[in-house]
């Protein structure tokens, strides 16, 4: 059996909806608007409709090929705004999956990588003078089809859960503590927006992932999940980090971070995007590490600024910038019990000490906000 065979095999095996339960669609006013919900069937007879994350992986009537990727639901969205073009790219070199110039892999990782070549689509950015973020749609006073889906998403259907609460008091007490947040009744498009344009929510959807189903996470709106996946120098492989990608999906993880730190990370990385319905997250400066042979100290800015652009291009909705790291503040670190836990804020510190200099995120941050 061969790579993709035994993707698609692995994947066949999480197609099942869950028990009494099948996918449901709600329709938006916007074009092309068609939230997926979770219908459940309840033993009195009743139904009840909850948010979903698994994408169309539990829905038996859609048809799914991984050599293709997901259907581009978001495509038309950006396409009709008008303020993208597509560009070549950077060039794909063997340095992206760990690799050096000249260098070939095994018979089923060559074909993996050329087949995760025809998966990545043309990658698009904003025409110049444009902004294509979401925030900026917001702050223009425009509710855009992502922030439509997004309020659909969100509300479920809050109208069955106010008949099955009853009375107003145990509404109010199930409803807790709401420490600060102003959640309304019934969430609008204009709600979303304006929670978005206040700097209070954010909606990763990058213009290179069309797949992504939209959502939103702000203090005024449902909790979300993120999950960790990703390979690493000593074990697993593409194909287990697709079916890990479907896997958190379907029990509920409502963003996936792919965190791999060895060997084939940019063809990883293209099956899952290629794959995902919800948005995709890294931590870029560890590709940038493997890039250069795990040395923290030889790490650059233009080797970041690259891999940053490279991840971009392939549709990653959300990055880990450790830009806070300071070198004036390191040697705070030093009597905490813990020291520094994390990875990717660790390698920056050694980079600091090493070069004496502050840090590279902290002072291209500028230029890292402009890429995204």
């Amino acid at each position: 059996m061969n790579a993709p065979d035994k993707l698609q095999q692995l994947l066949s095996l999480t197609r099942e909806p869950f028990p009494q339960s099948k996918k449901v669609y709600v329709a938006g006013a916007q074009p092309g608007v068609q939230v997926p919900m979770r219908e459940i069937a309840l033993t009195n007879g009743e139904t009840v409709t909850v948010y979903d994350t698994s994408g169309p992986y539990t829905d038996p009537a859609a048809e799914i090929n991984i050599r293709q990727g997901l259907k581009p639901v978001r495509s038309q969205w950006v396409a009709a705004r008008g303020d993208t073009e597509a560009y070549e790219g950077r060039t794909r070199v063997a340095l992206d999956d760990g690799g050096k110039h000249g260098e070939t892999a095994d018979a089923r990782i060559e074909a993996l990588r050329a087949e995760a070549a025809s998966l990545q689509r043309q990658p698009l950015r904003a025409r110049s003078g444009a902004n294509v973020t979401q925030m900026h749609y917001a702050r223009k006073g425009i509710v855009t089809p992502e922030m439509e889906y997004i309020a659909i998403r969100e509300n479920g259907k809050r109208e069955w859960m106010k008949k099955y609460l009853g009375d107003a008091e145990r509404e109010a007490r199930l409803k807790g503590n709401p420490m600060g947040a102003r959640i309304p009744d019934v969430i609008t498009p204009e709600f979303v927006r304006d929670e978005v344009a206040r700097g209070r929510a954010v909606i990763p959807a990058n213009i290179n992932h069309p797949e992504v189903e939209p959502m939103v996470i702000g203090r005024n709106f449902l909790v979300k999940i993120n999950a960790n996946i990703g390979n690493s120098a000593v074990t697993s492989s593409i194909e287990e980090e697709v079916e890990k990608l479907v896997w958190s999906i379907r029990w509920g993880g409502d963003t996936v971070m792919d965190l791999s730190t060895g060997k084939n990370i940019h063809t990883t990385r293209d099956w899952i995007i290629r794959n995902s319905p919800v948005p995709i997250g890294t931590v870029p400066i560890y590709q940038a590490l493997e890039k250069v042979g795990g040395v923290a100290e030889d790490l650059t800015w233009e080797i970041f600024r690259d891999t940053l652009i490279e991840q971009a291009e392939q549709g990653v909705d959300y990055f880990t910038i450790h830009a806070g790291v300071r070198l004036p503040f390191i040697h705070l670190t030093t009597k905490r019990r813990t020291g520094i836990v994390s990875r990717g804020g660790s390698i920056l510190a050694k980079w600091c000490i090493t070069h004496h200099k502050e840090n590279f995120l902290y002072t291209h941050f500028d230029e890292i906000c402009e890429i995204m």
